[in-house]
């Protein structure tokens, strides 16, 4: 941790709760993950010093008022809710919270409590009210000492209402958030529903239309569609032009021959999509969000407008609520007035690209419509199977046909490439590709170096012009060794591209890997299963071992997601005294009413303290306390179907890699030939903050640590003392980037990114 005394950075300990009163409440319809958030709000408040209120049912609650609808919570009382779906503390839809009465009764409420910050967890409807009720705040304390129900003092001391907003909603309708909590666990409730409709369908061939929630916003069909690869999608921020029937038809006959006779069937998922565990990305952002919102409020001044806490990339910002809500009903005019390309424009940059990234792969083109060239690009996987390969390869092959190339699938990585394993893939090879975990193309770790010679054989034989490698760590070694082999052989001056999939995010010049959401899933799963078996025995502390090499972000982001007490990890190094600290913290621990623990461990966070060696120093030192069990996670990390944000990231990243390759060739295409010598023309792709970028491979050696294969410097590193806070640790918290209020970025300038949520 970077010392308090530097000048350049915050440090939260500097912010003090003590004497402040923080009231959270859940409002409008509930969504996974508001629980992961009042935790946070909860536990970060009370760790800062302040009060914290539960206020039941939402508005209703603090108009009601009364014990049992504003309650004080304790630690204890948020345990156990982060794998809940819904909300706990509950949330009702309150007429009389929008007449002036009621907000009057809520106030009186707050007021007797000495509560004047509110943490709003809802969508833009409960936020507006909220930042009403905020702007006639002075007024309504006024009216309460007329009637007499409170004093002048009174006035003086709560003189201010602070308000900060998450949004909580599954629609993610909210203009200024790439993601509202809820959304992703119910894009996994959709697919999971895609998948298994998917299976009967083409039993029977069947067409199935599926009708998902989402109200004015066609986020959640869209990105399912995407995610699902789906020939058809309506969404009102794109209606279907007239006569679309007709052309739905067109499709279909050309696919069944007899346009009639072909069965149909409907399913609407109604409130499924509410429903169920959170998944790992929700609970990640909501304690993000909570733990930024109570820190937010500790900074908020008198004249501080109401902010809401929103994720844009993988940043957690503020951004003033107002703008935000201003920005949603601007869509929803916008639509009204049928003015549909200005809607899709104010929803983000990240909706508009998965629009265009939709449209690039849903329907082929015809050969007479099809560009032409005579460019040909190899694909191939590197490395470890990861969850979310093989939408890329779809994604990857079906762009290049439409821009008119001849696509080359490779099996077996370098292996297969140097044995001449290639054979060209056409547009219904890959179909159906997206749902499939692991590597359909098959992958292997070889290296190219000792068979350079091959490779620049069949490179030659099947004229390659352009390069795209899927895969993690060994992906990017050997675009460094292709790139160091183009003085000896030009077959390698061509334009390469490398997309990272690793389960072990442990790829440098990218925050995030196609892969490690589906991982983080399944470890949370496993989680929150073992969790249940060791709260039923009660005293019992379990010791993970997850996968990543010796990066650590499986444990440390696993550990956020599933609540562990602690996760250790090789970037941050420990000693005995360390483990020490921690059997004493757990043994405090079962002195309450929480009886259990979880602690997570990297494969190789250290050589000597060992699985099994913490499995037993805790079993000594807890005897008599709590005993302790151990399991190691092992491969079904990497399996099972990807996620849909895997699916997702693959098919995008993938569909613009290519577009990079093609302008690429274009440029070096000379004599007749491509010939492309330059650094910038060897290239990863990767999520860098709040933007999608290209950066040469050359100039990622500096930032790497060959030895142990990781970055050098990782960005989730930040996010471990959430993990410390929420388990009640005394730790440092740099708070340096946040607390500037932001704005509002319209999208109307093409930009060179997309943030599509990120973890």
């Amino acid at each position: 941790m970077a010392q308090p005394d530097n000048q350049s950075k915050r440090f939260f300990e500097s912010l003090s709760g003590a004497g402040k009163s923080i009231a959270v409440l859940t409002s409008g319809g509930d969504a996974q993950g508001m629980n992961a958030a009042v935790r946070a709000v909860v536990r970060m408040g009370i760790y800062v010093g302040a009060k914290v209120y539960f206020i039941r049912e939402g508005y209703q609650g603090m108009v009601d008022g009364g014990e049992e609808n504003i309650k004080e919570a304790s630690w204890e009382s948020v345990s156990s809710m982060l794998q809940m779906g819904g909300t706990v503390i509950g949330s009702a839809r309150c007429k009389e919270f929008r007449s002036h009465e009621g907000r009057l009764k809520a106030a009186h409420n707050l007021v007797q409590r000495g509560i004047t910050n509110l943490c709003v967890i809802g969508g833009d409807g409960s936020l507006t009210g909220a930042n009403l009720f905020r702007e006639e705040w002075s007024g309504l304390l006024e009216e309460l000492v007329q009637q007499g129900l409170i004093d002048e003092d009174a006035v003086q001391k709560y003189s201010a209402l602070h308000i900060v907003g998450m949004v909580g909603s599954i629609d993610n309708d909210f203009c200024g958030t790439d993601m509202t909590i809820g959304t992703d666990s119910a894009l996994h409730r959709i697919i999971e529903v895609v998948d298994a409709i998917m299976t009967t369908a083409q039993s029977h061939q069947r067409t199935f239309v599926l009708e998902v929630m989402g109200r004015h916003c066609g986020y959640l069909a869209l990105v399912s569609a995407l995610a699902c690869g789906a020939d058809w999608v309506l969404i009102p921020e794109m209606p279907p032009e007239d006569g679309w029937e007709e052309k739905m038809c067109q499709k279909l006959s050309a696919l069944v021959v007899r346009c009639l006779g072909f069965d149909t069937r409907v399913t609407i998922l109604g409130h499924v999509q509410r429903g169920g565990t959170p998944s790992a990305f929700d609970r990640i952002l909501a304690s993000r969000m909570g733990v930024e919102a109570v820190i937010a409020l500790l900074e908020t001044t008198a004249n501080t407008p109401a902010c809401v806490v929103s994720l844009c990339g993988n940043q957690a910002v503020r951004l003033p609520l107002m703008e935000c809500v201003q920005m949603t009903q601007e869509v929803q005019k916008a639509m009204d007035e049928k003015k549909f390309e200005e809607a899709v424009k104010l929803r983000g940059r990240s909706f508009e690209n998965n629009l265009k990234t939709y449209k690039l792969l849903a329907h082929r083109k015809l050969e007479s419509e099809l560009p032409h060239s005579n460019f040909n690009i190899a694909v191939l996987n590197v490395g470890a199977p990861a969850a979310g390969m093989n939408a890329a390869v779809r994604s990857a092959v079906r762009v290049g046909i439409s821009e008119g190339h001849k696509m080359f699938a490779v099996n077996d990585g370098f292996e297969g490439f140097y044995k001449g394993q290639i054979k060209e893939i056409k547009w219904a090879d890959v179909g159906g590709w997206t749902g499939q975990g692991g590597s359909l193309l098959g992958t292997k770790r070889t290296l190219p170096a000792k068979h350079v010679e091959k490779i620049a054989e069949q490179m030659r034989a099947h004229n390659i012009n352009a390069l795209l490698v899927i895969g993690g760590f060994e992906a990017l070694e050997c675009l460094l060794q292709l790139y160091e082999a183009r003085s000896s052989y030009e077959e390698f001056c061509i334009p390469m591209c490398m997309l990272p999939a690793t389960i072990s995010n442990n790829v440098p010049g990218t925050d995030l890997s196609i892969g490690a959401d589906t991982a983080l899933n399944s470890i949370v799963e496993t989680c929150d299963r073992i969790k249940q078996s060791a709260s039923g025995t009660k005293r019992r502390v379990f010791i993970i071992e997850t996968m990543g090499g010796y990066c650590g972000y499986l444990a440390s982001v696993g550990g956020l997601a599933a609540g562990a007490d602690a996760a250790y990890i090789y970037e941050e190094p420990f000693d005995i005294r360390d483990l020490q600290s921690n059997v004493e913290h757990l043994t405090e621990k079962m002195k309450g009413a929480i009886q259990r623990g979880l602690v997570l461990r990297n494969e190789n966070s250290n050589e000597n303290y060992t699985t099994d060696f913490i499995y037993q120093l805790y079993s000594e030192e807890g005897r008599g306390v709590f005993d302790c069990r151990k399991n190691v996670l092992g491969h079904m990390q990497q399996g099972g179907a990807p996620s849909p944000f895997d699916r997702n990231f693959g098919t995008k990243i993938s569909a613009k890699a290519m577009l990079w390759l093609t302008k690429k060739m274009n440029e070096t295409f000379r004599q007749g030939r491509v010939f492309a010598n330059t650094e910038d023309t060897c290239c990863l792709l990767g999520m860098r903050r709040r933007a999608l970028v290209f950066q040469p491979v050359v100039q990622l050696k500096d930032e790497t640590d060959f030895v142990h294969r990781i970055p050098k410097e990782q960005w989730w590193l930040k996010l471990r003392p959430l993990m410390k806070i929420l388990a009640k640790y005394k730790t440092s918290y740099d708070v340096s980037d946040s607390g500037q209020l932001e704005h509002v970025v319209r999208n109307i300038q093409p930009k060179e990114s997309d943030p599509s949520g990120a973890m």
